[in-house]
């Protein structure tokens, strides 16, 4: 019988954690159907060579549990870069007595720095997670839906056996933004993402998208790096994202600073992201900067936390004479507080250089509040004839949009947004596994020996 198994794995382990994809995995598998067509919806993780059934997403709120099961992560990453090093540098070592030594520092070294605290951390682990997952045996004919950020983990050989086994593997790709453009991103990160597009080229039977943008460029990407006869061998299709913010609390307040800002007359423009070098804070700060020249009185509210690549960026904020006057940062909002920002702003302001989908224009168009974007093919997937666009080589191209806005009183996009109309969490995860299931061939009788175990 054939089973649809969604992974999130990483947001398992990190339920915290709260910036895009993680915010993706944490509302789709929250909201994922028990069943499609009479196809069984299993949320799953693959722990320890194991597939385990997820019983609850969220953290179990055991003093310093969580903190504690995210250091033994953390450090067995470590041991397994260890490893590789040690694997390394033996190679280039001629000496047969180097070599003995090397090893058995290197023994010495795994067992006390490695070994043993995460035989600790494990024996907690393993007394607590029958209240968050059970193990789970797959079956020929399940399709395995990567849907979390798989490049962070180590669970590719284990996959590789329940392919043997006759399970289906779908990869969830969000972007190729780190293949495309790997300037925005850190070296270490470029190489991972790399190695792991590599991976799911030789493994994967189909593959999902979160625009039909970022289908097509995975397609594309699939021929040119394995051919066109390969491409065709495999599946292509796409699911959009829902929009509602999860994480809000009925007893939590909002941000006073941010209340504070939306109490006096002049429009707020919005800006919702990490910040980081793709999301072009820059560009915003030069456009605002040349409408504020003009007389506009408009200010502009920077939201969202501290990512990689922008120490220039902040310092740039932080030393702005308009600093808390007409330029202001939140580092560190809520969701309470992030609605509050989305119903009182006068626009969203979204200026990336690129994107797999753009989440926060669908967050805020939900409500009802305008959008301009960079003139980029996904964000007219989304807005369409609903948003406004402006040109990524002149930030004057944004002011004056900002000054044709303040002038006329009228949002510059040529369909009213209060006529826009999306999909929530709930449709975008049904969405996905109708998709998925939609290109699945028959369950095969019986595959071999079924497995549990990495080998």
């Amino acid at each position: 019988m054939t089973r649809l198994l969604v992974e999130c794995t990483h947001v398992f382990h990190n339920p915290k954690v709260n910036s895009g994809i993680q915010r993706v995995v944490r509302n789709v598998i929250n909201q994922l159907p028990d069943a499609v067509n009479g196809v069984p919806c299993i949320p799953v993780i693959m722990l320890r060579g194991k597939l385990h059934r997820v019983l609850q997403l969220g953290p179990l709120n055991i003093p310093l549990f969580d903190e504690l099961m995210q250091f033994g992560a953390r450090l067995g990453r470590l041991a397994h870069r260890f490893c590789e090093w040690h694997k390394r540098l033996d190679k280039r070592l001629a000496s047969r007595w180097t070599r003995r030594a090397l090893y058995v520092l290197y023994r010495l070294t795994a067992l006390a720095c490695f070994s043993l605290p995460l035989r600790l951390i494990n024996r907690l682990y393993a007394s607590q997670m029958p209240k968050r997952c059970l193990p789970l045996q797959h079956q020929p004919g399940d399709q395995l839906i990567l849907l979390d950020s798989s490049w962070h983990t180590d669970f590719f050989p284990f996959a590789e056996r329940l392919k043997r086994d006759g399970v289906d593997i779908v990869a969830v790709i969000y972007d190729l933004i780190p293949l495309t453009h790997p300037q925005f991103y850190d070296n270490r990160l470029v190489q991972t993402y790399n190695q792991w597009f590599d991976w799911i080229t030789r493994t994967a039977n189909g593959y999902m998208t979160i625009s039909a943008t970022v289908r097509d460029q995975v397609r594309e990407e699939l021929q040119r790096r394995l051919g066109p006869t390969h491409a065709d061998t495999v599946w292509f299709d796409y699911f959009h994202l829902g929009s509602e913010l999860d994480l809000q609390a009925d007893n939590a307040r909002v941000e006073p600073r941010l209340a504070r800002l939306f109490e006096t007359p002049e429009p707020v423009f919005l800006m919702v992201s990490t910040i980081e070098p793709r999301k072009n804070h820059a560009y915003l700060l030069d456009a605002f900067e040349r409408a504020w020249a003009t007389g506009s009185k408009a200010r502009l509210c920077i939201a969202g936390h501290i990512g990689w690549k922008c120490e220039a960026l902040l310092a740039r904020v932080r030393e702005h004479p308009e600093l808390n006057r007409r330029v202001f940062m939140f580092n560190d909002l809520s969701d309470t507080s992030l609605e509050y920002a989305y119903a009182h702003a006068r626009a969203l302001v979204f200026p990336s250089y690129v994107e797999g989908f753009g989440l926060p224009l669908v967050e805020a168009m939900q409500r009802g509040l305008p959008a301009m974007g960079s003139d980029i093919p996904v964000f007219r997937e989304i807005g369409g004839e609903f948003m406004a666009y402006f040109d990524l080589s002149s930030p004057q191209s944004l002011a004056d949009l900002i000054i044709g806005m303040e002038t006329s009183g009228t949002f510059p996009a040529q369909r009213n947004v209060s006529e826009w109309r999306w999909i929530g969490w709930r449709e975008a995860s049904a969405q996905l596994v109708e998709r998925v299931l939609g290109h699945v061939r028959p369950a095969p009788a019986a595959v071999g020996r079924q497995h549990a175990d990495c080998p």
